[in-house]
């Protein structure tokens, strides 16, 4: 077998499509959707912080 090549495949099998009933993936969704408006609330919060401070 020396000298000689092997052809190797490149194919890879499909990964499964995320099943959105797992409960892990649920929680992450909850918590990425509680954190947006949090964040927003957060930056409004340090907005209205500076403004008040400024005046």
């Amino acid at each position: 077998m020396t000298g000689k090549l092997i052809r190797m495949t490149t194919h890879r099998a499909p990964k499964p499509a995320a099943d959105p009933a797992r409960p892990a993936e649920r929680a992450v969704t909850a918590a990425l959707v509680l954190a947006v408006p949090a964040g927003l609330a957060w930056m409004g919060g340090m907005i209205y912080t500076v403004m008040a401070w400024a005046s």
